[in-house]
């Protein structure tokens, strides 16, 4: 070959690999995120509109839990329909009962006595604590770590032991009652749960060394799901997912109910409105919790645990067993249901994921007309669009976790 033709070649070679003009596309991807990821805390099913890693959309699906918990209260007593209440936010059963019963004795014009509303006040409390453990352990475990988690769960252990010292029950309860609670508190149950409150700070103490100055933990919740205070009432968001922007509300202060007027606490409030926030909410919740339940112990006062209306609360189990005329009584109600007015109320209380309200209509039957639910985790799902737009696949994890959504009441 001759040199001429040696160059000749070199320059065709040359030509033939000169990078061509980039004419390539970006194209957006859509993933779905469940309903069977672990991270998304039940069966939710997101779907996303991605561009790389970032989220440009953001679709929340609910309804694959559905069991018309709702419906299936219109078809019961009113006193029937308690334990439906234990498998919306299993999580914190106790607290919906509270709620349930609260809405039905505002129904029915009674109250429950002194000691009564005091019992529940500590029973919700420890519903609180039992929720924001597990809700702290599974937002840090999504997010990386293992430790916090297992800590957690063993502080959960002893809130669920002291539940079935008092009632037999760990998870589903149906402890309180339309009018009081199912039985009174031993000594024995007291005196452990006041050895839980004075060791619990201590406790909190370790999971923060563990989680609130970590610079991962800071990493990924600082500036992450950022929502203002306004957009976060117009959202209708609230409980520690809205103290954590700002807002100062809780039920528990501007609508007290059960013993809550009787107790001095604060409402722990944040300003960014970020997951570093919202976390720093719930861990101060914590510790008022905890401080509740030592006051409500040491304050506790004597008397009944049931109201003085036989025609509108069940009989003591004790009578149930011995006596035919209070077993047929408690047919009666269970089966049938009391003869009340006709109206409508609206009742909500302040438990751990936020506002639960039960609405009810009467048609002066022993059933409901309508009863409804409000869902606190069905509203904070809604936001999810909200908060994961422009955010990274990453951060969708961290959304999710740090507005403490379970899907039982999401769909109920």
């Amino acid at each position: 070959m001759s040199a001429e033709e040696y160059k000749a070649g070199d320059q065709n070679l040359t030509e033939r690999t000169e990078p061509e003009e980039n004419t390539f596309e970006t194209t957006e991807l859509t993933i779905s995120m469940g309903p069977q990821h672990p991270a998304t805390h039940g069966v939710l099913r997101l779907v996303l509109d991605l561009d790389g890693e970032n989220v440009v959309k953001c679709t929340p699906y609910v309804g694959y839990l559905h069991r018309g918990v709702e419906k299936l209260g219109e078809n019961r007593t009113y006193f029937a329909a308690l334990p439906l209440t234990d498998r919306l936010d299993y999580i914190s059963s106790m607290n919906n009962n509270v709620g349930y019963v609260n809405a039905v004795e505002k129904l029915f014009g009674i109250e429950a006595p002194e000691r009564a509303k005091f019992i529940r006040t500590i029973v919700a409390e420890m519903g609180r604590i039992s929720s924001h453990i597990i809700w702290l352990g599974t937002h840090v475990l999504d997010i990386g770590a293992t430790t916090p988690f297992l800590h957690a769960m063993a502080q959960r252990e002893r809130i669920l032991d002291l539940f079935e010292m008092l009632c037999g029950a760990r998870l589903t309860v149906s402890y309180p009652r339309v009018g009081g609670v199912r039985n009174d508190i031993s000594q024995e149950f007291l005196d452990a749960l006041y050895e839980f409150v004075l060791e619990f700070p201590s406790n909190m103490d370790n999971y923060e060394t563990l989680v609130t100055e970590n610079r991962i933990w800071k990493d990924r919740t600082v500036g992450i799901g950022v929502i203002s205070a306004e957009e976060a009432v117009n959202w209708g968001l609230t409980g520690g997912t809205l103290r954590g922007s700002g807002v100062d509300y809780d039920i528990r202060k501007y609508a007290p109910y059960d013993a809550y007027d009787k107790i001095e606490f604060d409402v722990p409030v944040g300003k960014a409105g970020d997951c570093y926030d919202r976390y720093m909410v719930r861990v101060g919740e914590l510790r008022q919790a905890n401080r509740i339940i030592k006051q409500c112990i040491e304050k506790l006062p004597a008397g009944p645990v049931m109201a003085e209306a036989p025609k509108l609360t069940l009989p003591p189990k004790d009578m149930i067993l011995k006596d035919m005329e209070h077993l047929i009584h408690q047919f009666i109600l269970i089966t049938k249901g009391p003869s009340i007015a006709e109206g409508e109320v609206y009742v909500a209380t302040e438990v751990p994921k936020g506002e639960l309200g039960f609405y009810f209509v009467s048609d002066g039957t022993g059933k409901p007309y309508r009863m409804r639910v409000r869902a606190p985790s069905f509203v904070h799902a809604s936001v999810l669009p909200r908060l994961c737009k422009g955010a990274l696949i990453a951060d969708v994890i961290a959304n999710i976790g740090t507005i403490d959504i379970v899907l039982g009441e999401c769909d109920r």
